[in-house]
């Protein structure tokens, strides 16, 4: 599962979901928390994979 996740280049807050094994509230409050930069497409909320990597290593810029 992790694996199929960080072959993608743009990651769901799903994929955050799983990946960091929160809950779907959780994610949601993370991909809304501005830690790290986020795309909306309509509804979606879209993450680069390599946008969040580095923020998970601490290696991100902050906004």
């Amino acid at each position: 599962m992790t694996n199929e996740i960080l072959n993608k280049p743009v990651l769901d807050v799903e994929d955050i979901q799983k990946f960091l094994g929160i809950g779907r509230r959780q994610a949601y409050l993370l991909a809304n928390s501005n830690e790290f930069h986020t795309v909306r497409v309509g509804k979606r909320i879209k993450i680069g994979r390599d946008v969040f990597l580095n923020w998970l290593n601490g290696n991100g810029e902050q906004q």
